[in-house]
């Protein structure tokens, strides 16, 4: 699956709608976000099942702001509208991968029970390698 773009009217509409949502907040002007983007792509080839958008925070600086992003790229994975990962800087293939895994693999029951109104990641970010 192509990933998609959103902007400030239709980014809460994808989250709900949508089991998994990964989310890659970019510019054009960003030399890690360059090099970030062909393994967002070709993750979003292997899972179908995830719904894999990006964001222009030059385009969209308002959503960016409501979002809280201070630095990009940054990665955000939400499940059942609820976010669950929010990392910035550039994963390698093989912690993308780990980071989706987890997101799949999340007891939504648990999350649910320990949900609290501030952003906090329930998934572990990986280790850098």
């Amino acid at each position: 699956m192509a990933t998609i773009d959103l902007t400030d009217q239709d980014f809460a509409g994808t989250i709900q709608d949508n089991d998994i949502v990964l989310v890659d907040f970019w510019a054009g002007w960003c030399g890690p976000c360059r090099r970030f983007a062909p393994t967002y792509e070709a993750a979003s080839a292997q899972h179908p099942d995830v719904v894999f958008a990006k964001v222009d925070t030059e385009a969209e600086q308002a959503l960016a702001g409501a979002a809280g992003i201070s630095s990009i790229p940054t990665l955000m994975a939400f499940r059942e509208g609820v976010l669950v990962f929010s990392q910035s800087g550039v994963l390698p293939a093989p912690a993308l991968e780990q980071v989706i895994t987890a997101v799949k693999d999340l007891d939504m029951a648990r999350v649910h029970a320990l949900r609290r109104p501030a952003r906090r990641s329930v998934v572990s970010p990986p280790p850098h390698q």
